[in-house]
Formats: C-alpha cells, structure tokens, sequence
C-alpha cells in the first residue's frame, strides 16, 4: 500500500467524489447541468453535431472555472486581480527619486552657506 504525501501542506486537497475535489465536484455538476439545460433548449432548432458543439461551449466556462488554477490563483482570484492589475492599476509609473537625506538637511546646509557668508563679510 503506497500513499502520496505532498511536499508542502498548502497543495494538499481532499477528495470527495471520483478523486475531484468539492469545488471541482460542483463545477463539474454545473458544467454537466449546462449542457443539459442547452441540449433540450437547442434540440429543435439544430442538428446533432451543431447542438453537440454548442453543449461543449456551454459548458467549458464551468469547467475551466472549476478547474483551473494559475499561479495558487482559482479563476476567480486570478480574474479579480488581472482586473485589479490591468483595468484599476495605471500602466504608466513615473519615478521619482527623493532623497531624504537632503530633504533633512536642506535647511541646516542653507544655514552653514549663511554663516559663511556673514563671516566673509565680517
């Protein structure tokens, strides 16, 4: 008997049904309730294979949702922040450099010119 451990804790999912995890599970459902719902609305009005693709087209948002993951990311978290990034976030980042130690001592280097130049007078 061999059993898999995962080398990190975070990738750990459980299985509920078929090795799918619940939320695969679900989307799975809904993507096969799609179809479904699509094949009897559609039946009338198309042929087989046209009808067949439409289902699969049906279907696959549920799927990839349910299913997919891009960087730890579900769908929706990656869909959240490609719009945060993309739409929200400006594209155009301008640099500006500051440099805080001269901003402290702007003043105190304003007065040492002061000092020599009242003592040049002097």
């Amino acid at each position: 008997m061999e059993v898999k451990i995962n080398k990190e804790i975070r990738d750990y999912t459980e299985s509920i049904y078929f090795g799918l995890s619940l939320r695969q599970f679900i989307f799975s459902l809904l993507a096969c309730i799609m179809a479904i719902i699509l094949y009897f609305i559609f039946r009338p009005y198309f042929n087989i294979e046209t009808l067949s693709w439409l289902c699969i087209l049906g279907a696959a948002p549920f799927a990839v949702i349910g299913f997919i993951t891009y960087n730890g990311m579900n769908a929706e978290e990656f869909i959240l922040a490609y719009i945060k990034s993309e739409i929200l976030t400006p594209k155009y980042l301008a640099f500006k450099p500051t440099n805080f130690y001269y901003e402290l001592l702007k003043n105190r280097i304003g007065d040492d010119k002061k000092d020599e130049d009242n003592k040049e007078s002097i």
